[in-house]
């Protein structure tokens, strides 16, 4: 940025005369920044010879560290949330488990739905498969089923994730 710039010439973009990109000894840039109340703010050093701009640097670093605010709000990391259930658990616990997965669905995360059967209950499997079924109906319009509910040893277990 202006005097630390250690190249004889320059490529000098300027936005305000708005022509193409010129070569122009050093000296010349400075005066021209310093002329606008600006600074000559070198944007790519390693082409020959270096481009610089005339810029305001605090407004430009201001912009772009915004832009990596911005961009790092829009990354999200998916995370897996686990849901546990029981072949007994009531309809309304069932319907809370539900919005659960929703709000966890809408902000980006896999839902992993699981059933666990204790003792004799694994006999009625059905009860389970009914739940996962109603989970996968009430949920089709967010997401789709990443995994079909399958019984691993003692757990029923499903993995939906977001459209």
């Amino acid at each position: 940025m202006n005097e630390k710039i250690r190249a004889k010439k320059v490529r000098l973009v300027d936005d305000e005369s708005g022509g193409a990109p010129q070569i122009v000894p050093i000296e010349d840039a400075r005066k021209l920044a310093e002329e606008r109340g600006y600074d000559l703010v070198e944007v790519s050093p390693d082409a020959d010879p270096p481009v610089c701009k005339v810029m305001d640097f605090g407004k430009f670093k201001y912009e772009q560290s915004k832009k990596t605010r911005e961009s790092e709000k829009k990354h999200h990391v998916q995370k897996t949330k686990e849901i546990r259930l029981t072949p007994k658990t009531e309809t309304h616990d069932v319907e809370t488990k539900i919005r659960h997965a929703r709000e966890f669905i809408a902000n980006g995360d896999k839902v992993m739905v699981n059933m666990f059967f204790k003792g004799r209950e694994i006999v009625h499997q059905e009860f389970g498969r009914q739940t996962m079924d109603r989970f996968i109906k009430a949920l089709e319009d967010l997401t789709k089923v990443e995994k079909p509910p399958r019984l691993e040893g003692h757990r029923l277990s499903l993995t939906l994730m977001p459209k």
